[in-house]
């Protein structure tokens, strides 16, 4: 049997694959600046707890409110853009028939190929081959932003547990090296992940994510320690 995923299906894991990894990868960086930044002034366990849930929660949710706005207005614009089409189906059937003729041979087909291929989609279902063909749009596999919102949401709660709990599990002298290492370890992990996913140079990605994610603790905490110091 032939299980070949299709491009489009194939595309679309891809897109919620590598958006996943890029939400866990938020979730890391941002929690784990947070609750270093926080052991540069204190290493009281009850300070640090609070801290990295407060920075889970509220970063978690702003993720999920903030992807599902964005999906949102992505989905009204392919409701927008089926609907005219729809319209101009209604009223103009000789020019859209052509329309998709065109667009047709636009792909390599000839001439009398794409008008045929274009008729006899029109026959099956004229939205759909217009939608997929003209819009780049599925009808009946829109946007849908509760999924993008939980998504968004899980992975940032995912790459959010790991700094959260190296921080406060481990006995208070090895804290700061136990959530440095496992944050960078992570983040060797997820910047990989996301190269591969985005077929680029794996190498480059991880350095700069690695990098990043260094240099955000490395601020947090010298800022922590200048406070704690100031007794701030």
């Amino acid at each position: 049997m032939h299980d070949e995923a299709h491009e489009g299906t194939l595309g679309s894991r891809l897109n919620w694959l590598r958006a996943a990894v890029l939400g866990a990868n938020d979730g890391i960086v941002s929690t784990a600046g947070l609750v270093v930044g926080v052991a540069g002034a204190t290493d009281d366990r009850s300070a640090l707890l609070t801290a990295g849930l407060a920075g889970l929660l509220a970063g978690s949710m702003s993720m999920a409110a903030g992807e599902y706005v964005s999906v949102s207005t992505q989905l009204d614009s392919e409701k927008a853009a089926l609907a005219l089409e729809r319209r101009e189906l209604r009223e103009q059937p000789d020019a859209e028939l052509e329309e998709l003729t065109e667009l047709l041979e636009q792909r390599g087909l000839t001439r009398e190929v794409a008008r045929e291929a274009a008729e006899q989609l029109t026959e099956r279902d004229a939205l759909k081959a217009h939608a997929r063909v003209e819009l780049g749009i599925d009808p009946d596999d829109l946007t849908n932003p509760w999924h993008a919102a939980w998504a968004s949401f899980l992975s940032f709660t995912v790459g959010a547990l790991l700094p959260l709990l190296a921080i406060v599990l481990p006995p208070a002298a090895w804290r700061l090296g136990v959530t440095v290492l496992s944050v960078l370890a992570a983040l060797v992990l997820t910047g990989w992940l996301s190269a591969r996913l985005g077929s680029a140079n794996p190498g480059r990605a991880v350095l700069r994510n690695v990098g990043g994610g260094a240099l955000a603790m490395g601020v947090t905490y010298a800022a922590g320690v200048l406070l704690g110091a100031a007794g701030a």
